[in-house]
């Protein structure tokens, strides 16, 4: 058998995805944990007396810390797994991708495993997200500065 014969008989048996099947999936999961999300905010603005504007930056620290726990116990795999896409955009996966890693290099050690390796994954994530938000907060003092928008 020839590597064009193996291939040919590769794509035959292959399952073949369901791209709708995926794509409802992941829209169901990132909703629900978006969901997930906005009741925390609620809970946030009703108990500790935090208005809609700062209830944020809890709200997405108190995700993140969820998210990393159900990972530690093996359970956001399974999300994952299920849902796709759907668990991996929202912050959620940050702090998915951020956990794997050291779960994944606990065995180096603390220092150079867990250290070393923890924002191997998310490490991009953060750099972009630093930079988009200088080159917005630029745009921002420069436009107030000029008149345009009192933002």
């Amino acid at each position: 058998m020839d590597a064009k014969q193996y291939e040919e008989l590769q794509q035959s048996l292959s399952p073949k995805p369901s791209i709708l099947k995926n794509c409802l999936k992941a829209f169901f999961v990132g909703g629900i944990i978006c969901t997930i999300g906005q009741l925390i905010t609620f809970f946030y603005i009703a108990n500790f007396n935090f208005t809609e504007k700062t209830a944020g930056n809890p709200t997405v620290a108190t995700m993140i810390f969820l998210s990393m726990l159900l990972t530690g116990f093996g359970l956001y795999k399974k999300i994952g797994q299920f849902g796709g896409a759907g668990s991996a955009v929202p912050v959620t996966g940050f702090g998915n991708a951020v956990i794997s890693s050291a779960i994944e290099h606990k065995t180096e050690g603390f220092v150079l495993g867990v250290g070393g390796n923890i924002f191997k994954l998310a490490g991009s994530v953060i750099v972009f997200g630093v930079v988009s938000a200088f080159v917005v907060s630029l745009v921002k003092l420069i436009l107030v500065t000029m008149g345009v928008t009192n933002w």
